[in-house]
């Protein structure tokens, strides 16, 4: 039997005399919440002091209106007299922060209008824990030996630094191929996140690499070192070094008590850094209240860890008040019956039973066909039926575990003209005129960044990498690094360009209060560079009006830079860009992509062992679970209709003389036979009986069509 984690009961205190609960009240605003909503919200509300509330765990079930429930409690918290100054809430995008300030907002704004009170409801310390952990660690660097001023490398930025380091390590030239650089930067993100030794991880993670693990070693020591020495940091450092900070006790009581209240959303994506800076702030609870859903943790490659929210509770004393919210807002009541009953399998989780109003006699369907390709028409076809029915492509949604799954589909919608967007694709920052802007910004602000420099001098036409190296290595080992770039000797073919350069970089060093205007003068240098590079110049220019755009929403130049570095939007040059905002398109996604979104209709893919579980995700019991809910996760995000398709066979290619074959699949372990109930089952195509109606008669084969003068025809 699975173990099931009790919920035990929240405490009801009576609510504090100054919040009336007449209709023109403070609270009247709550009566659009639930029951167990408005327990998560007025939780320790009635204490004499409201940061001395005990910790607090949501367990928010999947359409449950976890977002609002948080916005509620963040609104409520400053009309009950908490400072929102003084309140930290921390998420995993900058827009889902923005979303969350945005409704406690407009809820704070109604309750006080209906008092005829105003009151700023501005949070200034709402963010990404990336975003958060920059602000922070800006105010505290000359305290932890950082200078305040330092960059921040992206993922791509972070890989060349790496792969840098490695060739100087000689690691590029072995005889045995060692890991390429996209390879060691997750091995190493993946050690300083989960907070696993460097051997664990590369024998449980990338056992392919296990036997590099001293070179490795002395990569990322290197790595670490070039780092400092060039005054920057990765998105691990962010965390990595608020981490250490508040792993002092006295820095960690300093900056805890800055805060009354930490909220935190989506808390099973947390991994081990993350929830050891809550305890580093908070290490008794008191104002610390997260949300989450263990039966969403579905993102352990990016080295969060489901024991984060399961082991929440017991991590303080007294333990964690917990309270959960079960009832769904989004499914009909047949798709929950059917999630539940897989979640309800798993080994360990929060007892919870999702349920709803919104009853339906429509269960969720289980289809067998024969192969990928039949599964890709009966997609196809099910997606225009529902179109026909009024439910737009939009609101539709075909899922799948891995993103090559839904080639054959792809070629099927786009064989019946059928549109559709698939998530993923280029990001902002990995568009190379991006970078190539970015780069000069970084730089200016950071004259010791090498990256950044070596990538700005290289934009001059005629500058070549030695050039470039030996004008950096010389500005590495100065004590005034500007001084020596404005006296440098560039080749006579350059001197006029690097003269404008020098100007131009010496006003971005020193003007930093003229932003957004530094942005324009960069744009307005880099445009004839951008002509002389790419042929599509015309089309990236675009994204060169959005990055200005975007900055002019920024009060600084280095909030700018830091901010577009963690949260980076999508790119209008993409290669396959997203269609108008009038057009109507079908949605494809992986389920790592779908999760916090939802439509009316869903298809899964692949509902089969090998694919769900991925047969690369089986190797142990917690693969395997999580695995699990990724289908639970996938089922959840439909509204009203949700179709589970099984395929009998799938051919692969195999590297032998047999050539072309075929795979037979099994359906998914996790739809076992006690929970066929759960489904209407069918195959498909539906095979119709014989009529006995007479074959049709061949063709005439004597007629003579002359093809090739109507072909001629349709240009005279």
């Amino acid at each position: 039997m699975p173990e099931s984690l009790p919920i035990p009961t929240a405490s009801h205190r009576p609510p504090p005399h100054h919040i009336r609960r007449d209709n023109g009240g403070v609270s009247a605003y709550l009566a659009a919440l639930n029951a167990e909503q408005r327990r998560a919200v007025e939780y320790g509300v009635g204490l004499d002091k409201l940061s001395e509330a005990g910790p607090l765990l949501i367990i928010a079930g999947a359409g449950s209106g976890k977002t609002n429930t948080l916005a509620y409690r963040v609104a409520h918290l400053v009309l009950s007299g908490a400072d929102p100054q003084r309140i930290l809430l921390l998420t995993f995008s900058r827009r889902a922060a923005e979303e969350m300030v945005r409704r406690a907002g407009h809820v704070l704004s109604q309750a006080l209008d209906a008092r005829g009170r105003r009151r700023n409801a501005a949070l200034p310390w709402a963010g990404t824990f990336h975003s958060v952990g920059a602000r922070l660690l800006r105010e505290y660097a000359e305290r932890i030996g950082l200078n305040e001023s330092f960059t921040i490398h992206d993922r791509g930025d972070s890989e060349d630094l790496l792969a840098i380091v490695r060739h100087e390590l000689g690691l590029s030239e072995t005889k045995n191929r060692f890991p390429t650089k996209g390879t060691c930067l997750a091995i190493y993100s993946r050690t300083v996140n989960s907070g696993v030794p460097l051997g664990d991880v590369l024998k449980k993670t990338f056992s392919r690499s296990a036997q590099w693990e001293e070179e490795l070693r002395k990569l990322f020591d290197a790595y670490v070192g070039e780092k400092q020495s060039q005054n920057v940091l990765d998105y691990d450092d962010l965390l990595l070094y608020w981490s250490q900070t508040v792993g002092e006790p006295s820095l960690g009581r300093e900056i805890g008590e800055r805060f009354d209240h930490v909220l935190v959303d989506e808390y099973q994506d947390t991994n081990r850094l993350q929830a050891s800076i809550l305890l580093g702030m908070k290490p008794h609870g008191q104002g610390l209240a997260v949300v989450g859903d263990d039966a969403q943790s579905i993102y352990s490659f990016r080295a969060a860890t489901v024991r984060n929210i399961l082991d929440f509770p017991k991590q303080f004393e007294p333990p964690a008040t917990i309270i959960s919210l079960e009832r769904n807002y989004r499914s009909t009541q047949p798709i929950l019956d059917a999630s539940n009953g897989i979640i309800g399998l798993a080994a360990e989780r929060y007892t919870k039973n999702l349920w709803t109003d919104r009853i339906s006699s429509e269960r969720p369907k289980l289809v067998t066909v024969r192969d990928g390709g039949e599964q890709a028409q009966y997609v196809a076809e099910q997606v225009l039926e529902y179109r026909e029915a009024g439910i737009a492509l939009k609101s539709q949604a075909v899922l799948f575990r891995s993103s090559s799954h839904s080639a054959e589909l792809e070629l099927e919608l786009a064989r019946r003209g059928i549109p559709f967007v698939k998530y993923g694709g280029l990001k902002f920052l990995e568009a190379a005129h991006i970078k190539d802007v970015l780069g000069v910004l970084r730089w200016a602000e950071n004259p010791r960044s090498r990256l950044s420099g070596f990538r700005t001098v290289k934009l001059l036409a005629g500058v070549g990498s030695a050039t470039a190296a030996k004008l950096l290595d010389a500005m590495g080992d100065a004590p005034n690094p500007i001084g020596v770039m404005q006296n440098f000797d560039m080749p006579p073919s350059v001197a006029s360009d690097w003269a404008f350069f020098r100007e131009l970089f010496s006003t971005l060093h020193a003007a930093k209060s003229t932003w957004p205007a530094d942005m324009n003068l960069v744009t307005r240098w880099y445009e004839p560079h951008l002509q002389r590079i790419y042929e599509d110049a015309h089309i990236r220019q675009g994204d060169l009006v959005q990055l200005q755009q975007i900055a002019s929403t920024y009060t600084s130049r280095e909030r700018f830079l830091t901010e577009i570095t963690l949260d980076p939007p999508s790119a209008t040059s993409d290669e396959a860009g997203m269609p108008g905002q009038d057009d109507d398109y079908l949605i494809l996604s992986t389920i790592h992509s779908a999760k916090g979104q939802e439509w009316i209709a869903v298809q899964i893919l692949n509902v089969v062992d090998g694919c769900i579980p991925s047969d690369m995700s089986t190797g142990s019991s917690e693969e395997i679970e999580e695995e699990r809910r990724l289908l639970y996760v996938a089922m959840t995000r439909a509204r009203n209709h949700l179709h589970l398709i099984v395929p009998q066979r799938f051919y692969t290619y195999q590297q032998s003389k047999s050539g072309d074959r075929h795979v037979y699949a099994l359906l998914s372990r996790f739809i076992p036979d006690c929970l066929f109930h759960h489904f209407d089952s069918c195959a498909w195509p539906v095979v119709e009986e014989s009529t006995g109606a007479p074959a049709k008669a061949p063709l005439p084969t004597t007629a003579k069509i002359d093809i090739s003068a109507q072909v001629r025809a349709q240009w005279k």
